[in-house]
């Protein structure tokens, strides 16, 4: 590929900036260096060096203008978390949940690997802003990689570009990632479509100097590191060091039938929802859910003593399989243009298909290794962890504030996981202490609950479990520290939980859109407006008036009365998984936590 001039120059005079990408050139040796503008003309550029590479494949103009499909090595297909680290200068600063490595002996392994590393490959510098441009809730990243196809996800991911740098400034502050897939094409090195070094796969964080360094892999959050490695491990460590928090949190707006409007954040586990609701339409008449983010959510005090939040993302990186028309239909309308597809099935008239998009699949494609597929086939058409990167501004539900600099108000935080037994389907903390109680106990089913026993709990405190940057114990001493703040007006903390079963198996809550009632009553607690029931585990919805409302829904009495039961028995059940899961923490563990702990087992009886 050729580029002008003008490309190849940086149109910044950030000193710091130009002498990193310099010593990383020296270090790498590409055969060229592009400053990413992040105009189209540049992207379409980039999509015809992919399409030349046969790394995209152009989909069909009529079904989906703008698309493309890729399909990665097989070795290349998903986060890499065993090769994952977090190199403080401490092992003890990691905890427990994460990989450590010394910081100086990772230092030095690393830039042998990235020594030579890019070699016949252009490598491209990929100014972005995490968060509006301009807004005191944003950051500055720079991505130094050799993948075109990484550049081209990044302009969709973030905000790219020039307008980056112009934010930078000559003394800005960013957040150096360095990328490399980790293929240097030397002396009789032949390119492949999608190349990648699948035997040292490495994505690595210094949280003390702000850094990312990622070699070997080109996929998802290990390539892309704006997400996961910036978004929250690093800016989870900002965050605390700043006094702001970095969650993975969707973020919503509500708006009532009276026009009264709050924001609300949530936390899920993957395979909870947590997408379907970001882009969820309300069954309840009247009510409007509008979509601010589906993943991310950084959060700093405004004047008012009240937490605002910002998406940080500019598109949605989404697990495609099981999304579609049925349980994500704002999803399925934001993918109909500019959007690229990773490890999908593609069908025989140009577009693309997984499972669960639509309720027939086709009767042949060309399934995500390129080999032929049939619904009689073996294997599924996709990868299950297959994605869609797609601009955030082209959903339907995107509400107009998503990119407001300032931030929206958020006026309530939900946590939640996947649980057929035992937890209702929403209860409220008593306060914000308690909130972070409910946050740090958060945990899915990982096997199959009989007659109303307690399954094995997998734990994932606030849904960061992969993504915390340093010590959960001090996560949570973080959470606590935010609720002391002066002046503090802090959201109201629900946990929820849309998967609770009746003793034959089946969901007692249909989810998906009728969520919207479980949503309205939490709006209806936050604005004062109805009265709860008080518990052991803390505040649940009367039955009856004042409650959820189910009108027009086909629930039974009796099945809305188990959904909101609290069993004590059931509840000092788990309490030893939550003691242990809690002593993995040693002394690191806020008081706090443990006290709570306590006095549930003391409401329990």
């Amino acid at each position: 590929m050729t580029y002008t001039e003008a490309q190849h120059e940086a149109t910044t005079d950030n000193a710091r900036l130009r002498a990193w990408v310099a010593e990383v050139a020296e270090l790498t040796r590409p055969d060229a260096i592009h400053w990413c503008d992040g105009s189209d003309e540049e992207y379409e550029q980039l999509a015809q060096t992919l399409l030349d590479a046969g790394t995209f494949e152009r989909l069909s103009d009529e079904k989906r203008p703008g698309s493309f499909l890729a399909r990665s090595d097989p070795a290349d297909v998903a986060r890499v978390e065993d090769r994952t680290f977090i190199c403080s200068q401490h092992e003890s600063d990691a905890g427990p949940t994460n990989n450590w490595f010394d910081p100086a002996e990772m230092r030095e392994k690393m830039t042998g690997l990235f020594t030579g590393s890019m070699q016949g490959r252009t490598m491209y510098v990929v100014p972005f802003s995490m968060g509006p441009i301009g807004s005191p809730i944003s950051y500055i990243g720079v991505q130094l990689t050799d993948s075109a196809y990484v550049a081209a996800s990044m302009r969709i991911m973030t905000r790219m570009g020039q307008a980056a740098l112009d934010v930078l400034g000559a003394d800005g502050e960013f957040v150096p990632c360095l990328h490399s897939v980790g293929m240097p094409l030397t002396e009789g090195v032949e390119d492949v479509s999608w190349p990648c070094n699948a035997e040292n796969k490495y994505i690595v964080h210094f949280p003390e100097t702000r850094e990312i360094w990622s070699y070997g892999s080109g996929y998802g959050g290990n390539a892309l590191l704006g997400k996961k490695c910036f978004a929250l491990r690093i800016a989870s460590v900002m965050a605390r060091d700043e006094g702001w928090m970095a969650e993975h949190m969707l973020i919503l707006k509500l708006t009532s039938p009276g026009g009264v409007v709050k924001y609300v954040t949530a936390a899920f586990p993957s395979a909870c929802g947590k997408t379907n609701l970001a882009m969820m339409i309300p069954t309840v008449p009247g009510w409007k859910v509008e979509t601010i983010g589906d993943d991310i959510a950084w959060m700093k005090f405004g004047a008012d003593g009240r937490l605002y939040a910002v998406n940080p993302e500019y598109g949605f990186f989404g697990v495609a399989p099981g999304t579609g028309v049925l349980t994500n239909p704002n999803a399925i309308r934001t993918l109909v243009r500019n959007s690229v597809f990773t490890n999908c099935a593609k069908t025989d008239d140009g577009d693309v298909w997984w499972e669960g998009l639509t309720p027939e699949p086709p009767a042949h494609a060309t399934d995500w290794h390129g080999n032929d597929w049939t619904p009689a086939s073996e294997k599924p058409s996709s990868h299950p962890n297959a994605r869609f990167t797609t601009p955030a501004a082209q959903c339907p539900s995107i509400a107009p504030e998503w990119e407001d600099p300032k931030g929206v108000p958020i006026d309530a935080m939900l946590f939640g996981g996947r649980r057929a037994t035992v937890v209702p389907l929403v209860h409220e903390a008593r306060d914000w202490e308690h909130g972070v109680f409910l946050g740090s106990t958060m945990s899915s089913e990982t096997t199959a609950a009989q007659a109303g026993a307690v399954g094995k709990l997998r734990f994932d405190p606030m849904a960061m479990l992969p993504f915390c940057g340093y010590h959960m114990a001090d996560y949570f001493a973080h959470w606590l520290e935010v609720g002391r703040r002066d002046g503090a007006q802090l959201p109201r903390i629900f946990y929820v939980n849309w998967f609770r079963k009746d003793d034959d198996g089946r969901f007692l809550w249909p989810g998906y859109g009728e969520n919207s009632r479980v949503l309205a009553w939490i709006f209806r607690r936050c604005e004062g407006s109805t009265e709860a029931e008080e518990t052991p585990i803390g505040l649940v919805p009367r039955t009856g008036h004042g409650g959820i409302d189910t009108d027009g829904l086909d629930i039974s009495d009796e099945a809305l009365t188990e959904l909101l039961a609290v069993d004590p028995e059931q509840w000092k059940q788990q309490l030893q998984q939550v003691r242990e899961y809690f002593e993995r923490f040693g002394e690191r563990l806020p008081p706090e936590l443990w006290t709570q702990l306590n006095k549930l087992e003391e409401r329990l009886g």
